[in-house]
Parts: C-alpha cells; sequence; structure tokens
C-alpha cells in the first residue's frame, strides 16, 4: 500500500480583525531595508534614507497577487476588465529599544502596528559600514529579540489595564456577563508575563477568540520573517547569521514562514526593463523572491480568492479562508447573499484541462453548490441569486 499522504497541519484561528481588507505591516530596527522594501512592492516613491525614523506617518498601498491561474483566465477570455487579488502593505517608522515607554515616538509607531493585521518582520543580516546600525552592530538574534519584547510589553501594558477595568465589574460589581472576558484576558496577562509569551502561541476556543478580537494585541498578529541579505550573500546563498535566525525563529515563533532575500537585489530588478531584468535573473541563477513574500503575507492573513470570469471581467474577489458560498457572493452585492441560491463552480485546474465550460460539463465536472458549500481557493463561481426581480445571474 502507498504511504499516507502526511496532511498539512491546520492554521490556527486568525486572531483580530475579519474580513477581506486586511494589512500587512513592515516591521523592525531603523536601516534594516524596510522602506525599500516596501519602494520595490509598491514602485512608489517613499524616502529611504539612512537615519533612524525617516518614516514617520506610515506608508501605505497595495501590491497584487502574483497568480498564473488568473493571468491563464485573463489570456482565455480576453476580457475588458482585469481585476487580480491585492494585498494590502503598509511601511511603519523603525522601532526602538524602549518604544514601548515611548522611545524614539515609540508609542505612535507601536499604534501603527497595532492597526495592522499580519506583520512582515524584517531582519537586518548584512553588513555595510555605510548603511549606520541604531545598536551599533549588526546583531539579528538581539535586533528580534527587541522587537519581540516591545510589542510584548505594550501588549503587557495594555493588558493590566484591560484586567483592572474587568475586575471592577466582575470581582468588585458581580457582572457575570463579562466573566469569560475576565477570564481571557486574564490568561493572556500570565502568557505575557512569561517574557517570552505572545498571544498567538496559545491555543484559544471561540469564545476566547472573540474576546481577543476586542483589543487588537501586536503579539496575536501573525508574523512573515524577511532576513535582509547583502546582494553578495543572497547570489551565494551564504551568510553566517542564516542558520542562527532561523534556530532562534524555530524556537521563539515555531511554524512561522521565514524568507531570505536581498533588497539591493530585488532594487536593481524592479528599475530594469522585463528582458533584462530576466537576464541578470539568468545570469546569477537566482529568481526574485517577492512572489514568494506577497504570496506567504496574503496566506499570514488566512486570506484566499475565486474567480468570476466573462468576456466583461475577470475578477478575483478576496475572501477569509472557510467562506460559505453565499457570503462569498455577498462579496460581489449584498442582494446575491440575501437572495442566494445556488453556486455553479467550476475547479480551476479542470477548466484548464478541458478548456471551455461546457467541456467541463460534459465530463461532470461542474457542480451545483448549496448554502453550505465552503468556496475553495482558486474556484470559478457563477453564482444564482433571487434578488427581488426574479432569478439573477451574480457574474459569470
Amino acid at each position: 500500500m502507498p504511504p499516507k499522504k502526511k496532511e498539512e497541519p491546520k492554521p490556527k484561528p486568525l486572531i483580530g480583525r475579519l474580513g477581506t481588507n486586511l494589512k500587512m505591516g513592515i516591521v523592525g530596527l531603523p536601516n534594516a531595508g524596510k522602506s525599500t522594501f516596501f519602494n520595490i512592492l509598491t514602485k512608489s516613491s517613499v524616502p529611504a534614507e539612512n537615519f533612524p525614523f525617516c518614516t514617520i506617518n506610515p506608508n501605505e498601498s497595495r501590491v497584487s497577487v502574483p497568480d498564473s491561474r488568473f493571468d491563464f483566465l485573463c489570456q482565455h477570455y480576453e476580457p475588458l476588465s482585469k481585476q487580480p487579488a491585492y494585498l494590502n502593505v503598509v511601511d511603519i517608522a523603525g522601532l526602538v529599544k524602549g518604544a514601548s515607554e515611548g522611545q524614539g515616538l515609540g508609542n505612535a509607531f507601536l499604534s501603527h502596528i497595532k492597526a495592522c493585521d499580519g506583520i512582515f518582520h524584517m531582519v537586518r543580516i548584512f553588513d555595510e559600514p555605510d548603511i549606520a546600525h541604531v545598536e551599533g552592530n549588526v546583531d539579528p538574534i538581539r535586533d528580534m529579540e527587541i522587537i519581540h519584547d516591545e510589542l510584548r510589553l505594550k501588549d503587557l501594558e495594555l493588558t493590566k489595564k484591560v484586567v483592572e477595568d474587568l475586575e471592577k465589574k466582575v470581582v468588585r460589581g458581580n457582572d457575570k456577563t463579562l466573566k469569560i472576558d475576565y477570564e481571557t484576558i486574564n490568561k493572556v496577562l500570565h502568557l505575557l508575563n512569561e517574557g517570552k509569551g505572545s498571544v498567538r502561541f496559545h491555543d484559544w476556543n471561540e469564545k476566547e477568540i472573540e474576546v481577543l478580537n476586542k483589543h487588537l494585541f501586536n503579539t496575536s498578529k501573525p508574523m512573515v520573517y524577511l532576513l535582509n541579505m547583502s546582494e553578495e550573500d543572497y547570489i551565494k546563498k551564504k551568510n553566517k547569521w542564516l542558520g542562527k535566525v532561523k534556530q532562534w525563529i524555530d524556537e521563539h515563533d515555531p511554524g512561522a514562514t521565514v524568507i531570505p532575500f536581498s533588497a539591493n537585489y530585488e532594487y536593481r530588478l524592479v528599475d530594469l526593463p522585463a528582458e533584462e531584468s530576466e537576464k541578470v535573473i539568468k545570469e546569477s541563477g537566482v529568481p526574485s523572491a517577492l512572489e514568494k513574500i506577497i504570496l506567504a503575507g496574503y496566506r499570514a492573513l488566512q486570506l484566499c480568492y475565486f474567480f468570476t470570469c466573462g468576456k466583461d471581467e475577470v475578477k478575483a474577489w478576496t475572501i477569509q479562508v472557510g467562506t460559505k458560498a453565499p457570503h462569498a457572493a455577498g462579496r460581489i452585492h449584498t442582494d446575491f447573499e440575501k437572495g442566494f441560491i445556488m453556486a455553479e463552480v467550476m475547479k480551476y485546474e479542470d477548466f484548464k484541462e478541458y478548456g471551455t465550460e461546457n467541456a467541463v460539463k460534459a465530463e461532470g465536472k461542474y457542480r451545483q453548490q448549496g448554502k453550505n458549500y465552503t468556496v475553495e481557493d482558486g474556484d470559478i463561481i457563477y453564482f444564482k441569486a433571487n434578488t427581488g426581480g426574479g432569478l439573477n445571474a451574480a457574474k459569470k
């Protein structure tokens, strides 16, 4: 018998805002390469200078999510309008040690992190004498500990205030309705007091997550670690810090995504015409890491999308993983959710293999799904709904 396929571990429930307009914030110490990376991602002109706190107010943009499936559908339908999925990205000023106590305009910067839903943790592992390091020398282990500690300490400050307020109402005021809030936030307080605790590491039940979602703790946000190397090291795939950094992340943030890249290399590629960029990649033998980074950020937020296709438009509609068909229809129009009848679903792989909708139907691969159907990433969907004026097709 063939060996059983190893099942992927299910991601922990996302703690924080629910919705599709979620944001990844770029966080790290000053001069780690955050603004340069943001400029590359969005091809925008954000200052990227060699001094701390160049970025004071957060810069926000969005970047399209690369997907060969979307490209294929656009080539097939040749639509008048093309709408890919997007990832929202925020460039946040560099944190410094003591930020949770107000050092380096830290309180404002930490509030900018709180407004995001996931974190690109930019870690500097390149040596460059001309680019100052706020701590004096390059030590990514120390730098990661600083970021983790500042996020934890800010959460601890908030938690103490919330516990104090709940204690007045639950213990002294005997308010039974807030008992679950009080118990949950006390658990958070215990975790954060451990010194290395983060909200996202604990296994919370649904009721506890509802409580946590009221407070948007910084340490509840998923992290994607970006290891910013020199161009030379990135091409050689060697750096003295790589193994040590990976070991530290495995111990302190198990299961987190780690992506080595070079902001300098990416910056060079993004400024070149497509043909020259491809030539550089071919000569160096090292591809751009941007696609991997964008997809990692999108998945960290537990987002996916379905397609609607036709001659007028091919569009990727962002939803959260686990979304049921009626709610997905509501992304197109709220009336489609209210009057949902069915979802006619083709898998992208079937459409690509058989070439036309009729061919997919002939093979028995075209399915009618009801309100309990969980939409899967890459589904091509044709919704039917009653919107008050009879049967309506909700996008083709």
